[in-house]
């Protein structure tokens, strides 16, 4: 399992790596693109949108599962990773390089995790 010490975790599986501009990158992790399989669609939110933290703002599909991606924080879409519209399966070889959309954020989660308390959840998780 893959997990880069310099982003932030949600339970949900999607990773944040955060810029001094006020902007944040979104994408969804090692363990998330392992469990859907090979990723055939996705379902990016449109620039301007407005998201809340919690809120589920896109799909994505692969050969087994359909799943909804949630927004780890809150703000305003402003870029979309156009190459994993065209090709998604990219997000199976390089899940931390094939962000999904980028946002300016107003809103934090205060659930984010650090790399190793991701590690440790996805551990205990497996436990259970």
């Amino acid at each position: 399992m893959n997990v880069k010490p310099n982003l932030y975790y949600t339970k949900t599986h999607e990773w944040v790596e955060f810029s001094d501009n006020g902007a944040a990158r979104i994408g969804i992790t090692d363990h998330a693109q392992e469990a859907m399989g090979d990723i055939v669609y996705i379902d990016l939110p449109e620039i301007g949108d407005e998201l809340a933290a919690g809120e589920d703002v896109c799909i994505m599909e692969s050969v087994k599962a359909v799943a909804d991606i949630y927004a780890p924080l809150g703000g305003e879409v402003t870029d979309i990773n156009e190459a994993v519209l065209d090709e998604p399966g990219q997000i199976n070889g390089a899940p931390y390089d094939s962000w999904l959309f980028e946002i300016q954020y107003s809103e934090k989660n205060n659930e984010l995790m650090t790399g190793e308390e991701y590690m440790k959840f996805l551990e205990e998780s497996e436990e259970k």
